[in-house]
């Protein structure tokens, strides 16, 4: 896969609300998933979807912690990447004031 085709798969992981919240909540440390449908109120089924997708577009790595497994984002620039999206949300939103 060349960078561009890498980065339009992440750019469309992270076009998901549900996913955009998951790896937000994720960015602070590494969550079980309990935690992460505890605290996003997503079902099992559903979440376990999207965290399949985020894992695909290797934006989020998952590690067994005892029987529980634990995700947490793995590229460090994905923070910056929702900084970005958020200041262009706003600039757009701007010019409508």
């Amino acid at each position: 896969m060349d960078s561009e085709s890498l980065s339009v798969k992440i750019l469309k992981a992270m076009g998901h609300p549900i996913r955009l919240k998951i790896v937000k909540f994720l960015l602070d440390k590494p969550h079980c998933v309990c935690e992460l449908k505890e605290n996003l109120d997503f079902s099992q089924p559903n979440l376990s979807q999207h965290l399949k997708i985020l894992k695909e577009a290797g934006i989020i790595a998952s590690e067994k912690v005892g029987v529980q497994t634990h995700y947490h984002v793995c590229l460090k620039n994905t923070e910056a990447l929702i900084a970005a999206a958020e200041a262009m949300s706003q600039e757009y939103l701007n010019q409508f004031k």
